[in-house]
C-alpha cells in the first residue's frame, strides 16, 4: 500500500504577505525572519525555511471534524512558496529529520490509533497504521512541540516494490 503526504495548500496563505504588521496582528500571524535551519518547518512546501526566508507563524485548524478531536495549532508558512508536489511513498526531509507522532484518523473523524517514532521510520508507520481497516486518513505532528507537519491520505493504486 502506497500513501501520499499532503501539504497545506499555498492558495490558502498568498494574502499573508500583502498584509500590514497591524492586520497580521489582528489575525494573531506574526511575522519572522528565520535566523537558523532547521527551527522553521513550512508546511506548504514541506521543507525547512532557510535563514533569511520570511515564514508566517500563525494559528490553523487543521482537523476540522465535529468530533472531540478537532484541532489547531501553530504553523509556519513560507513567503511565496508553491505548495510541495511529492512523489506518492515518499517522506521529505523535514519529517524525516524529526521524531513524529503519527494519529490515525477514521472516515468520522475519531482517533483510532497513534505511535511516535523517528521520522527515518514513518513510511513504515504510515503503512503500519493504514493495515488497520478503520484508517481513513493519517495526522502527522512534530512530537515535540505537537505541531500540525501534513496529512497522509492512502494511494491504493499504486503498489510499492
Amino acid at each position: 500500500m502506497s500513501f501520499q503526504i499532503r501539504p497545506l495548500p499555498a492558495n490558502a496563505f498568498k494574502d499573508l504577505s500583502t498584509l500590514c504588521e497591524d492586520e497580521l496582528s489582528r489575525r494573531l500571524v506574526q511575522r519572522r525572519v528565520v535566523d537558523s535551519s532547521p527551527g522553521y518547518p513550512c508546511r506548504v512546501s514541506l521543507e525547512d525555511a532557510r535563514p533569511g526566508e520570511t515564514v508566517f507563524l500563525l494559528n490553523y485548524t487543521h482537523h476540522a471534524a465535529a468530533t472531540p478531536f478537532r484541532a489547531s495549532h501553530a504553523i509556519y508558512v513560507r513567503e511565496g512558496v508553491d505548495s510541495a508536489d511529492l512523489p506518492q511513498g515518499e517522506v521529505p526531509d523535514m519529517i524525516r529529520q524529526r521524531i513524529i507522532s503519527l494519529r490515525a484518523f477514521d472516515s468520522e473523524g475519531m482517533m483510532v490509533n497513534a505511535e511516535v517514532m523517528n521520522g527515518i521510520d514513518v513510511a513504515a508507520g504510515i503503512r503500519t497504521l493504514f493495515g488497520h481497516p478503520p484508517t481513513e486518513y493519517i495526522h502527522l505532528h512534530f512530537a515535540k512541540q505537537g505541531c500540525y507537519a501534513a496529512r497522509v491520505d492512502r494511494s491504493p493504486f499504486l503498489t510499492e516494490f
